[in-house]
């Protein structure tokens, strides 16, 4: 007999949708390789202070979602940031047009994926190797199973019979990114972050320190999917080349104290779909930021609405 929902992935989408099916009074289990939660709102400890190293904020634009980061905001988990970036172009920097509102957190984005993670089955270094008809996982039958991961990640672990879910992820490309920390000892800029436009490596230059609301004297910078490409085997050697162009982009005259390399080898999907979520006749479901648009809010709500659905399924 199933014995339970299988969650594959604690990232934001996964978590959502366990949570949804958790609140319907389903049994669900969130089974994640890495030993934290977070999936790439990936925070780390860097000189004694959390830095984030994956997503850079969050926005809020449905109303669900909105439920969801009000109440983030009222307990003190997140905070709004700014609604305006700079732009870097050759002309150099301008002020970019006010957008959505930008959230950061004092904890790194990493402590909102553990706060949706609290009261949840969640268990951590726990690889799971293979998924296929039944629905099974790494053998075992499942109720239901999600697989809450970049597209190739799910491929990777979808059995050959699984034919529409490997038809789903088929035409689904990703750009890989390298992030770079970099802290100085003061602050030699006035910026929240930047968009970079004329740059061969650079995309995206984020201060940390505003973003955490602390002030700490830290950016991190993300590269563009070429240069990421060609320092795939040896990211350590992107960090020179990144730190000398945030210094000349924004004008500091001083080497920073120290520096961290972050390299994600699916960082962002290049074809987003418009559907939100993938749920088939086998009861394996395929949720995250692909299913609409590469922003956390769209993972979150893929996630939550994949979970309704199952919960209805399993009802």
């Amino acid at each position: 007999m199933a014995s339970d929902v299988q969650i594959i992935g604690a990232g934001i989408a996964g978590l959502a949708c366990a949570r949804a099916i958790a609140g319907a009074g389903h049994r669900v289990v969130v089974r994640e390789a890495a030993d934290t939660v977070g999936g790439r709102m990936a925070t780390r400890v860097l000189d004694g202070r959390p830095v984030d190293l994956g997503a850079s904020y969050l926005t809020c634009r449905a109303e669900a979602f909105r439920t969801v980061v009000d109440d983030w905001v009222r307990r003190g988990l997140a905070h709004p940031w700014t609604s305006a970036f700079a732009v870097h172009t050759a002309l150099g920097l301008e002020r970019s047009e006010d957008g959505p509102v930008r959230y950061g957190t004092r904890g790194g984005l990493r402590s909102l994926v553990e706060d949706l993670a609290t009261g949840l089955l969640v268990s951590l270094g726990d690889p799971v190797t293979s998924v296929g008809p039944g629905p099974r996982v790494n053998g075992w039958p499942a109720d239901a199973v999600v697989l809450a991961m970049p597209d190739p990640q799910a491929r990777r672990l979808l059995d050959p019979e699984c034919v529409d879910e490997l038809a789903e992820t088929a035409d689904s490309p990703w750009s890989p990114v390298i992030a770079v920390a970099a802290g100085w000892a003061e602050r030699q800029w006035d910026v929240d972050g930047v968009f970079v436009h004329d740059d061969p490596m650079l995309e995206w230059i984020a201060d940390d320190g505003r973003r955490r609301a602390d002030s700490a004297p830290v950016l991190v910078a993300h590269t563009g999917a070429d240069f990421a490409a060609e320092h795939s085997d040896e990211p350590d050697q992107a960090v020179g080349p990144v730190v000398d162009a945030v210094r000349s982009i924004l004008g500091i005259s001083e080497e920073p104290l120290w520096t961290f390399v972050q390299p994600w080898s699916e960082a962002r999907p290049l074809k987003p779909r418009t559907s939100p979520y993938f749920f088939g006749e086998a009861r394996i479901g395929l949720c995250g930021d692909a299913w609409g648009s590469p922003r956390v809010e769209t993972a979150w709500a893929s996630g939550h609405q994949l979970g309704l659905e199952i919960a209805e399924t399993l009802d």
